[in-house]
């Protein structure tokens, strides 16, 4: 289970970077800071499984998690979203620490 969670981390990890080059390079490119929100990215790259998650939320009684939270969320850079999930499935996927010296034995 570790594992999977480390491969997630890292797969996240590669998103974050390659989203944060593609946000760098734009703005070198416009001599300005350019960040790109993950709607923006998803709504450029997948606009029917965007609007179809909205009408998800919204038919069956969620409207509340969609507008005020997601909506929010997917305004941040995409990648700060998925370095901050990355460090999230990383801490996750660590062992437990283990308990050494004195306090080792009253345990």
């Amino acid at each position: 289970m570790r594992f999977i969670l480390y491969l997630f981390s890292l797969i996240a990890l590669s998103v974050a970077v390659i989203m944060a080059v593609v946000d760098a390079t734009r703005s070198i490119a416009t001599a300005e800071w350019s960040v790109t929100s993950l709607m923006q990215s998803w709504n450029a790259r997948f606009p029917q499984m965007l609007s179809g998650m909205e009408n998800y939320f919204t038919q069956n009684g969620m409207g509340f998690i969609w507008d005020p939270v997601l909506v929010s969320l997917m305004a941040l850079p995409g990648w700060l979203l998925f370095a901050a999930l990355a460090l999230v499935f990383y801490m996750a996927s660590r062992p437990p620490r283990r308990v050494r010296g004195m306090a080792a034995e009253t345990f």
